[in-house]
């Protein structure tokens, strides 16, 4: 009697795992599948089939237990299958293969117009012409991120343009109005060092000025060592970090620090949706098996509610709110471009080389980490750090007042101007 209970006992806790281990090792399947092939229904199938296989192994032993003959068993089994396979497949409709809202198209706002690069990348970008007296070295701005776009002229840009520079700014490759590759592998730094080389050489330019906002003076840096040559003055604002690989992940600090108990409540669940989570995971198996199960639209406008979620995070606390636009976010751009530049070689013996006169400005509240900013002083020969009170992480925004003039007079050759009190 004991031992017809304890086979019972063992069946029942057979089908309990069978229950519990049928879904996680359908998932396991679907990662291990994106080994192999980036197809979505491809990786359905081998994670349904895994699932399944194990669920009914597991069933047939469990009906074996209970005393069930062969035949009545695997019938038994056979109905279990069938029934954790259909539960796990409505569990990923509605979850992992449920779409989430996409980025609405709209027309490009006035004065937005579009470079064809020899590089394959239609870029977007705005351009504030020189008036008055010209000069021959064009400004350009570079966005933060990477994939985190600006809208419209940049602040200082049109004082610039009075003051006889061209000045353009242009949505990065995978962000803004820019091409979104097919192969999201190539989103890489040296890709991105190759668009802007390629628009220096459309503009027909020996010589440009380079003004990095964060992620933006990342990849000032990385032209600077690629084609310093070309560049007559650099301008590093709250820039990131110089070498990826010294401060990966959020080493460089931490930008999430102040939110809302609401704002933090959105952020969970946002960050919480199994089809990020999906996409993320598979990020780093196969990122092709990522793009093809979350597409940009999705992901970009994903990026974009969080990033209103933090929006106001990096700023000082007595900041007002900052201002949104709706210039899409690039999702991959994001991903892949760092993930590239935290396997980068150290470009600080090349830029040691230069002599390019910077400025580096940050803000007092800047959530970067004061020694990533003092790198590239201590590595840029002749730079200089301006520190500006009142400001966190967007200078421009915070303080556009005291950024316009820093910036005007360093590429004016004019003394910095002192602040009021």
């Amino acid at each position: 009697m004991s031992r017809i209970l304890l086979r019972r006992v063992a069946g029942g806790v057979l089908l309990f795992l069978a229950l519990l281990l049928t879904p996680g090792v359908a998932v396991a399947g679907f990662l291990a599948s994106a080994f192999v092939t980036a197809s979505v229904p491809v990786l359905v199938v081998v994670g349904l089939g895994c699932g399944a296989l194990a669920g009914g192994l597991l069933g047939r032993a469990a009906f074996a237990l209970f005393g069930l003959d062969c035949r009545p068993a695997l019938r038994a089994s056979a109905f279990l299958t069938v029934g954790l396979t259909a539960a796990v497949a409505l569990l990923a409709a509605v979850t992992v293969l449920r779409p989430m809202p996409v980025t609405t198209a709209a027309p490009a706002p006035p004065g937005v117009r579009f470079w064809k690069l020899p590089t394959g990348s239609r870029i977007a970008y705005v351009h504030a012409p020189a008036t008055g007296r010209a000069r021959p070295t064009p400004v350009i701005f570079l966005h933060g991120g990477p994939g985190t776009p600006g809208e419209g002229v940049p602040t200082g840009g049109r004082e610039l343009a009075a003051d006889g520079f061209d000045v353009y700014s242009y949505d990065q490759l995978g962000a803004g109005r820019s091409t979104r590759l097919r192969d999201v592998t190539g989103y890489t730094v040296a890709r991105q060092v190759a668009d802007l080389e390629a628009i220096r050489r459309t503009l027909g330019a020996d010589r440009i000025i380079l003004v990095g906002q964060s992620w933006g003076g990342s990849l000032t840096a990385q032209y600077l060592a690629a084609h310093g040559e070309h560049v007559a003055k650099a301008v590093f604002t709250s820039p990131g970090a110089l070498w990826g690989r010294q401060y990966p992940g959020a080493g460089a600090g931490e930008p999430w620090h102040r939110l809302s108990p609401a704002k933090k409540a959105r952020l969970d669940r946002l960050n919480s949706a199994p089809r990020i989570i999906a996409a993320s995971l598979l990020l780093q198996i196969n990122p092709g098996a990522a793009h093809a199960l979350v597409g940009d639209r999705e992901v970009d406008h994903w990026m974009h509610e969080v990033a209103l979620q933090g929006k106001d995070s990096t700023s000082c606390e007595d900041a007002p709110p900052a201002k949104a636009h709706n210039n899409p976010q690039g999702f991959y751009g994001n991903q892949l471009t760092v993930r590239d530049f935290e396997r980068l070689p150290d470009p600080r013996p090349r830029l040691r080389t230069l002599r390019v006169p910077s400025l580096i400005m940050r803000g007092e509240c800047d959530f970067i980490k004061p020694a990533v900013t003092a790198e590239y002083q201590h590595t840029l020969a002749g730079s200089e750090l301006v520190t500006v009170r009142g400001a966190g992480h967007s200078l421009s925004g915070e303080q556009p007042g005291r950024y316009t003039a820093l910036l005007r007079a360093f590429l004016l050759d004019e003394p910095h101007p002192v602040p009021r009190k």
